[in-house]
């Protein structure tokens, strides 16, 4: 998959060097001379595009016409904004991603300005913190369409409700899925006939309601 990043700070330059690993395609824009140094060092040449990437000239330079993916990781919320707009009504680029820098601009960032996916840390932190208070061991580990679905996972505990109790014999919530489960190590494909064991780790897909139900199903046996 071809994903553009627009700028190389902290954010941008992690998020290329992991999908450069994963053997994706990625160009990234920078124009800062002393992140441009950084940057040289830690990724190929043929990944770094040397321009500000609000100029629709360097834009179109980095290949923004072949882009599935832009990332907007620039240090100002207006840029992120204005790239996302421009990358999906100039270019017709799929899916778009902005950095939310200050958490008080976190309002704009919709679908107005074309932005599929807003990373905001502030509210990340909070939602996490929230959902750690009320769902006991359930973690989650990414947001879906705007929040109102995630994939969580459960460790289960002895005792847990579900402990040793076949997929197919559990009245599962109507809005969540059962992924994945990874047992010592290794990925099981849940099937009907798949019992869960303790130390089971289960990845589910989830809305909030159906997190609260999994969580007593996969929790710590009730007091």
């Amino acid at each position: 998959m071809f994903v553009l990043i627009a700028g190389g700070g902290q954010t941008g330059a992690q998020l290329a060097t992991l999908l450069v690993a994963q053997k994706h395609q990625v160009h990234l824009i920078e124009h800062r001379p002393q992140v441009l140094t950084y940057l040289h060092r830690e990724l190929p040449t043929e990944v770094i595009y040397e321009g500000n990437a609000t100029d629709p000239a360097v834009l179109e330079q980095a290949g923004i016409q072949q882009a599935k993916v832009l990332a907007a990781c620039m240090p100002v919320d207006a840029d992120n904004l204005a790239l996302c707009f421009l990358a999906r009504t100039r270019y017709g680029v799929p899916r778009t991603i902005a950095r939310i820098n200050n958490p008080r601009n976190a309002w704009l960032f919709d679908g107005k300005f074309h932005v599929d996916v807003a990373l905001n840390q502030a509210g990340i932190l909070a939602s996490l913190i929230e959902e750690e208070m009320s769902l006991g061991d359930m973690m989650t580990l990414l947001k879906l369409r705007r929040g109102r679905y995630s994939l969580v996972e459960e460790k289960i505990p002895h005792g847990a409700p579900a402990e040793g109790v076949a997929i197919k014999d559990i009245s599962f919530p109507p809005s969540s899925v059962i992924a994945a489960i990874i047992r010592r190590g290794q990925i099981v494909i849940p099937r009907g006939s798949t019992r869960f064991e303790v130390g089971d780790e289960v990845l589910a897909i989830v809305d909030p309601a159906a997190a609260k139900e999994l969580a007593v199903l996969f929790g710590r046996p009730q007091q």
